[in-house]
């Protein structure tokens, strides 16, 4: 039998590999729902509700992306949201209107915004799958439309092992 070297073709076939999950949020995200603050779980007193922001150590979320929101249908008054801003404001890194499902979708959206998509003219990129983190389908599907002038191949999952997403047209 003979000995042949062990050629490792993936690294040799000139694929670029994009990692969405290199973009995500440094910071911890932190969400601060606004339902126990209610009364009945409907309405928000603005008396109660002051109180209730006194007691909380706004220190725990110190350098962190605070995510305001409410999980029940309730109407919340928008200075509500403005109320527990002001008071996080000296601690926290950051503060958002929304889940954390919404801040990603933001964070994703600013980061695909300025990267410059240039660098791939011509080239067969991997948007790598099986995340570990929650990065939302829209930013796959926005990294996607970025990728699709530039690159002259795009696909979806592990090098070893890829779905076909988009192929320019070979000129003659």
């Amino acid at each position: 039998m003979e000995n042949k070297p062990l050629i490792n073709r993936v690294a040799n076939s000139g694929l670029i590999t994009i990692n969405l999950e290199d973009f995500y949020p440094t910071k911890e995200l932190i969400e601060f729902d606004l339902k126990p603050y209610l009364f009945k779980e409907l309405i928000l007193k603005e008396k109660d509700f002051r109180a209730a922001l006194k007691e909380i150590d706004w220190a725990s979320y110190s350098d962190k992306v605070l995510l305001i929101y409410c999980s029940t249908d309730a109407i919340i008054p928008v200075w509500a949201y403005m109320l527990v801003s002001s008071n996080a404001a000296p601690y926290v890194f950051e503060s958002y209107q929304g889940t954390s499902e919404e801040y990603l979708k933001k964070h994703y959206d600013a980061a695909l915004n300025i990267m410059e998509f240039e660098q791939f003219t011509q080239k067969k990129v991997v948007v790598k799958g099986c995340s570990n983190k929650a990065v939302p389908a829209s930013a796959y599907a926005k990294l996607s439309a970025r990728l699709q002038p530039y690159a002259q191949s795009i696909m979806y999952g592990e090098p070893c092992s890829t779905v076909p997403i988009f192929k320019r047209p070979r000129v003659l």
